[in-house]
């Protein structure tokens, strides 16, 4: 679901349905809006909501706490956003993939070693892929034979910018990321990965990307990068971020963000409106150490 609740009452807000945990002890307040992410059946007995604060910052309270603009309210199974931009951590991303060329070159000194990298953007919802693609190229990137794959028709510029933000650029990443998604974004190769590009550029000239690079090898929790979405995009932008980790206990390290997106994705305007627009996501894993680049 997506849409907003209105409290009508002061109501405690659950971690668990079941067990009517409520971490904080916190209650909505009257007259205030809170995003509603899901409801848990189709007749609703309870509503999810986003509290910002709250830890962990999505809640279940009761229906008869509040009032639906029933119009604003999506049909369960709708899409979370029109497109996500994924942005890696290259030196956890390297720390498994040591034999690819971005790997190989990465140093302290390298950009991606203290900026989030272009991983891609994906047109939604997650199944909208490989559109009007040949069944022997959807066959070749499927078995990871991406220097099989025809390479997109790219400006020098745009390339340019590119090797930039995707350092992946350096083993063919873009020939895959094309194929799989940018078929499906309704544009050319260099109106979409410009476009990519952009968005990428507009994160790490925020607070967000400060926020990683003065973490370097310390732990980061979720709710601190959202809160840094929230300082640089505006109240609510990092509900709309799902921090994804790898591995498990202390060895967990930050890999990547998802961000969902909503509006006019392919035109110019700022991605703080983009993410604004689209509704609250799943909040991923609650924290990862920053890996730094050996």
């Amino acid at each position: 679901m997506s849409g907003s609740l209105v409290a009508t009452q002061a109501c405690p807000a659950y971690q668990s349905i079941r067990d009517h945990t409520n971490p904080g002890g916190v209650t909505i307040e009257p007259g205030r809006s809170y995003p509603i992410t899901g409801k848990n059946k189709e007749e609703a007995t309870f509503y999810q909501i986003v509290i910002d604060g709250a830890s962990p910052g999505q809640r279940w309270v009761e229906v008869a706490c509040g009032e639906v603009d029933a119009a604003a309210v999506a049909p369960s199974g709708a899409p979370r956003a029109t497109h996500v931009l994924a942005l890696g951590w290259e030196p956890a991303f390297c720390l498994q993939h040591e034999d690819k060329a971005e790997c190989a070159s990465e140093s302290g000194q390298s950009f991606d070693a203290t900026h989030l990298s272009l991983h891609g953007l994906w047109p939604q919802p997650r199944g909208k892929a490989y559109c009007n693609v040949a069944d022997g190229l959807v066959a070749a990137d499927k078995r990871h034979d991406w220097a099989s794959l025809l390479e997109p028709d790219l400006s020098e510029a745009t390339k340019k910018r590119l090797s930039a933000a995707m350092p992946g650029y350096q083993s063919g990443l873009e020939r895959h990321e094309w194929i799989v998604h940018g078929t499906c974004y309704g544009a050319t190769a260099d109106a979409y990965f410009d476009r990519a590009a952009d968005l990428a550029e507009q994160i790490n000239a925020s607070a967000v990307r400060d926020l990683f690079a003065q973490n370097l090898g310390k732990t980061l929790s979720s709710e601190a990068i959202q809160a840094a979405f929230d300082q640089a995009f505006g109240a609510g932008a990092g509900a709309r971020v799902t921090v994804n980790c790898q591995g498990r206990g202390a060895e967990r390290k930050i890999g990547e963000l998802d961000i969902g997106l909503a509006g006019d994705v392919a035109g110019s305007g700022p991605i703080g409106d983009l993410i604004l627009a689209a509704p609250p996501s799943q909040p991923g894993c609650p924290s990862g150490v920053v890996q730094p680049a050996r």
